[in-house]
């Protein structure tokens, strides 16, 4: 019996020993010398940018940024007393000074077996600093509970400062138009250090947030025309660009309304961010003038050319000219008028005298009218009108002349040609040689009724 005891026996330590094999080997260290321990109760998982509750991107020249380290009590018993002091390259400083950070665990000042807990550091990033992995370094001081004495636990690891992926959008043209369908360019820009993944961006109807900051949007005020785009990698100091079309109702001539957009993305680190971004736009009253009846007409004495400019927008246009220039080898001068406003559905008419570059040329002239106005936002237009308007060559005017009486008249042409001496001669022999001839006239009349019988009145013979 004593021999399968002693069996039994041997096969127990044999046993015994197997089992504490693994704890023999976590005590030795990596070189396999037994005065080289590592004690397993202390493990690193990660270490990032942030806190406990989540990653974040930081951007070099950042201040005060929070580090954290993540680590686990792999041991069967629990630590308690938890502390470490964090060791990094040179562009990575303390936010507090010094050469190495400390923190306190961030969950409490102990950890059970098998529970995670993390360390936060806050440091400062130097500003020119390049984005990428560097090493650092990590020492963990705790202890066992139910066991006196500190021990410690240093870890070696790389992190990255990623940089700041940062989504700005902006309108190419924030000035849309009132009472017509306007396109609108909007360019989704990364302003930030780290590319922006997976960007999708969504036209919302109004702003989710209420009261006062819904009412600021006067998104509900317009019709929208759009929806969602899919623009893909952005990287940092790139853009890209989305279209829509919006109406403005008149009701908004004036105001400035904000449209909000929401962009979703995947930040350096692979995790979904969603931000809401609002596109300002002003909306400015329309300017619709026309030209019509462009003709010509005779006005004190020359032809001029006429026309009318009609307003069929909602807002006054400022500092009108129209210009009339020739077209088509017409010989018609440039010609500019100021006609100041033009106002909303109120005819404004304009007259520009014609004038000649080199002799008068009659018959049909092609000419060009433009109008030239400013809208509210000082803004300088255009409209131009083409027309052919025909100019015609004026009547020869009759001479004037001097009435003598008795059927002699003396021209003004002749007056001027002989002299004026010469003339005042000339004109008394005229009036001699009329009353000569009314003499004679008045002498014959008066025979001719004394030979018939008649009683002829001596007052015939007065002159």
């Amino acid at each position: 019996m004593r021999a399968p005891a002693a069996a039994a026996a041997l096969l127990l330590v044999a046993a015994l020993a197997t089992a504490a094999l693994p704890e023999a080997r976590a005590q030795v260290g990596s070189a396999g010398s037994p005065f080289e321990r590592e004690y397993l109760d202390v493990r690193f998982l990660d270490a990032y940018f942030g806190t406990a509750d989540g990653k974040m991107e930081v951007s070099p020249g950042d201040s005060n940024a929070p580090f954290t380290v993540v680590l686990a009590n792999v041991g069967s018993l629990d630590i308690a007393g938890i502390g470490g002091q964090l060791s990094m390259v040179p562009a990575f400083a303390p936010s507090g000074g010094g050469t190495s950070a400390s923190a306190a665990a961030e969950r409490g000042s102990s950890a059970r077996a098998g529970e995670s807990f993390s360390l936060t550091f806050f440091v400062d990033v130097d500003p020119h600093a390049a984005t990428g992995s560097y090493p650092a370094s990590v020492l963990v001081e705790y202890s066992r509970v139910r066991e006196s004495g500190k021990r410690s636990s240093s870890f070696q690891f790389d992190f990255r400062l990623t940089g700041d992926s940062v989504i700005n959008m902006r309108a190419a043209d924030p000035f849309l138009t009132t009472l017509r369908s306007n396109h609108v360019v909007v360019e989704v820009a990364n302003d930030g250090t780290a590319a922006a993944s997976g960007v999708d961006v969504e036209l919302q109807a109004a702003d989710p947030g209420s009261g006062a900051a819904r009412q600021a949007t006067n998104a509900e005020r317009v019709v929208l025309l759009g929806g969602s785009w899919e623009l893909g990698n952005l990287e940092p100091g790139g853009s890209k660009y989305l279209e829509f079309d919006v109406y403005v109702p008149s009701s908004l001539r004036g105001e400035t309304f904000r449209v909000p957009m929401r962009a979703a993305y995947l930040n350096a680190h692979g995790e979904r961010e969603e931000v809401t971004r609002t596109v300002d736009f002003y909306a400015k009253g329309m300017v619709d003038a026309s030209i019509y009846n462009v003709g010509v007409i005779e006005l004190s004495g020359r032809q001029t050319v006429v026309g009318e400019i009609i307003n069929e927008g909602n807002e006054d246009a400022l500092f009108g000219f129209v210009t009339v220039e020739p077209l088509n080898g017409s010989n018609v001068s440039p010609v500019t008028q100021f006609i100041d406003e033009i106002e909303v559905d109120s005819p404004v008419p304009f007259n520009v005298p014609v004038e000649f570059d080199g002799d008068p040329v009659y018959g049909d002239h092609d000419i060009l009218v433009t109008v030239r106005y400013k809208d509210s936002l000082r803004e300088e237009a255009f409209l131009e009108h083409a027309a052919t308007v025909t100019l015609l060559e004026p009547e020869a005017e009759e001479e004037p002349r001097l009435d003598l009486g008795l059927g002699f008249t003396v021209s003004m042409e002749t007056i001027r040609t002989v002299g004026v001496p010469a003339a005042v001669v000339l004109v008394a022999l005229l009036v001699c040689a009329a009353v000569g001839i009314s003499a004679y006239r008045r002498v014959r009349d008066w025979r001719r009724r004394r030979r018939g019988g008649g009683d002829p009145d001596q007052d015939d013979l007065q002159f």
